[in-house]
């Protein structure tokens, strides 16, 4: 096989390297008559970064493209045969408080394209300073000719904080050794370099569907394990090359990717050339061949905190002071805050959008993404630099964050005392002073809640709309919001304290139970179309998800509870190595292997190694959790003071830090 390092992008117009003409440039001069650019030798220039990333080097100064047919909705497809890399000088790294209620829309800039490869630094040419898309305005951005690997002795992460180096201090047991030689044999190789993992690597698996591809959601716990470990070659080169697959083109076609959305997954495929050669290509899928073909909404969060994590845990903050970098965190944030119908601070989605991938009920605002959402949110104006072309996104995720947190700390939260509250609720009420403000009806408190609920211990529901509350227990969610600190501290101890409560149901014989309870009988047939996969207690219907360990690990370290942490994972680690590292386990406590499951998951494994690495060096968590931020409190967007209305409860949310 002959490697030539290049993408397969689909695209149903590709006007060049399926790119639409005002985003980004190749320091050369194009031959062919497919390049939509003004050749204006006579132009100001101003530097910008380049749209495909790689380590491979130029041999030459010529472009070759080629334009196939895609199967996939009648799209073409352009290749690109080289691939290379820029860097960017580092920027302010700080961000705005102040208010703004929107972001301005995307504008692009006019490039101009000069000669070879050889020439100096391109610049590019503003068209608006204050656009919500683009780069440093006099940033010069030099192609990195002879850019080098991240070496481990550069991984050193902030406040004198070290990675774990393989086999120091501590003698690794039997199964830590497996589970690191089943994660080393799950890379992915692209072009001789590592850029993933598969989602499983059983060999006896002979339908792996798409569990062979590189999922953006699976590499995490995969990639914080190698990051401790002092590797991060693999999370870079992850992180740039699905950049580069991130959908950059403004579309309305219903079967394309919206611009700033990030593939579920990808694929390295050999596509056979003259000769008898093969070339490798990155394959994305954007949803079209999901089940269900739903989008997913989570994978550009994941994204984001991942970035974030590379940055804290190596020190390395290079990479997402890059331009190209900082545009694909705008345009994810940009499709996140896009205006639409919904009224609500938090994320509407459809079902099946998030890890919980298939009808389950929780279409509209589930907690899982609204916890993503708000750290992808934190994590993003930590990192973006704030110039003229990203004040107002900082403005605007400062609002959302504001009114985020607000909203799901006072409406999604349930204890003893607000379930004896919406059980006294009135219904129907029509003014700004209702205390029913969704016009809940508390027949729809579920009768298991009443007994089940601790008296010292509460959680955050699992969704919110008008008439609707989905009281069951979804374990991502309320752990991540703990993560995010999207709960309040007290909260955030309450939600340990009902999973210490009621461990036998949540965590049983195999940690964690994915939600709780199961939908069974008539609602199952309703709610899940009489999904085979999702029977009660199985899949995401209550099954039990090793991978959700390394969350709960962090959650409990954070809250001073690492005594949890432990006896979930020793509680798992008894059985993972002897049941072949399955995907999930069935039944109420999580006794059985799940009927569907795959064996040797991959981020079952690495959701295992970072538990024992993050319990081993309880400081590490620190570089992935975030703090509550105060500042947020003190930021009103709801505009209730205008016009003669009321002003929010801003007051009353902040009491509840105090506490």
């Amino acid at each position: 096989m002959k490697c030539r390092s290049r993408l397969l992008i689909a695209r149903r117009t590709v006007p060049f390297f399926g790119l639409p003409p005002p985003k980004f440039h190749h320091h050369q001069h194009f031959t062919t008559n497919v390049s939509p650019f003004n050749l204006d030798q006579t132009s100001q220039f101003h530097a910008y970064p380049l749209r495909f990333l790689g380590s491979q080097r130029f041999s030459g100064n010529t472009q070759k493209i080629w334009f196939l047919s895609s199967p996939g909705f009648g799209r073409s497809v352009a290749l690109s045969r080289h691939i290379f890399e820029s860097r960017v000088v580092p920027t302010v790294r700080d961000f705005s408080t102040s208010v703004e209620t929107r972001v301005n829309d995307a504008k692009f800039e006019k490039i101009l394209v000069q000669n070879g490869i050889n020439v100096k630094p391109l610049v590019v040419e503003r068209i608006d300073k204050d656009e919500g898309i683009a780069g440093e305005a006099d940033a010069r951005v030099e192609v990195a000719s002879n850019d080098k690997d991240v070496k481990k002795e550069d991984l050193e992460g902030v406040n004198g904080i070290s990675v774990t180096e393989s086999g120091d201090k501590r003698k690794q047991s039997e199964i830590e050794k497996e589970a690191w030689r089943l994660l080393e044999n799950a890379v992915v190789m692209y072009c001789g370099s590592p850029v993933g993992t598969v989602a499983a690597n059983d060999p006896g698996d002979k339908q792996p569907l798409n569990y062979d591809q590189v999922f953006i959601r699976d590499f995490v716990p995969s990639a914080l394990a190698f990051l401790f470990r002092g590797e991060g070659e693999v999370v870079r080169n992850f992180l740039l090359h699905t950049l580069q697959l991130q959908s950059w083109e403004r579309t309305v076609d219903c079967y394309s990717p919206g611009q700033g959305l990030m593939p579920a997954s990808f694929k390295v495929r050999s596509v056979p050339l003259d000769d008898n050669k093969f070339e490798e290509v990155l394959d994305p899928d954007f949803g079209e061949s999901a089940i269900g073909r739903v989008a997913p909404v989570d994978s550009g969060l994941w994204w984001i905190i991942l970035l974030r994590a590379y940055g804290k845990i190596t020190g390395d903050y290079t990479l997402q002071e890059r331009v190209d970098v900082q545009t694909g965190i705008k345009l994810i944030m940009n499709l996140c805050l896009s205006d639409g119908f919904d009224m609500f601070p938090s994320l509407l989605v459809t079902d099946g959008s998030c890890m919980i991938d298939r009808r389950m009920g929780i279409h509209g605002h589930p907690l899982e993404i609204q916890a993503l959402f708000y750290s992808a949110l934190r994590c993003s104006r930590e990192m973006l630099d704030v110039n003229d072309g990203s004040q107002n996104l900082v403005r605007a995720i400062n609002n959302r964050l504001s009114a985020l947190s607000f909203h799901i700390r006072e409406y999604y939260w349930v204890d003893m005392k607000k379930i004896n509250e919406i059980y006294r609720y009135k219904t129907e009420e029509y003014s700004m002073d209702a205390t029913n403000k969704f016009n809940i009806y508390p027949e729809q408190i579920p009768s298991w809640l009443m007994d089940w609920i601790p008296e010292e211990g509460g959680y955050l529901i699992g969704n919110l709309q008008p008439a609707h509350m989905d009281f069951r227990f979804f374990t991502l969610g309320n752990l991540w919001s703990i993560v995010s600190s999207l709960g309040t501290p007290k909260q955030n101890g309450a939600i340990l304290n009902l999973i210490e409560a009621k461990w036998d149901d949540i965590i049983g014989h195999m940690p964690l139970k994915i939600c709780y309870p199961a939908l069974e009988y008539e609602e199952w047939r309703i709610i899940t179309g009489s999904d085979p996969k999702n029977t009660p207690w199985s899949y995401h219907n209550g099954g039990s998800w090793p991978t959700l360990l390394w969350q709960f690990t962090l959650a409990c370290i954070k809250m001073g509870r690492i005594e949890l942490a432990q006896k979930a994972v020793a509680l798992a680690e008894k059985r993972l190595q002897i049941d072949r590292w399955p995907e999930y386990y069935d039944t109420p406590t999580g006794k059985f292997i799940g009927k569907q499951s795959r064996l040797y998951q991959t981020w079952t494994i690495a959701g295992f190694l970072t538990s024992k690495m993050l319990i081993e060096k309880p400081e590490l968590a620190s570089l992935l959790f975030l703090e509550e931020d105060y500042d947020l409190l003190e930021i009103c967007v709801c505009g209730l003071s205008k016009g003669g209305r009321k002003k929010c409860s801003r007051g009353a949310a902040k009491s509840q830090i105090l506490v």
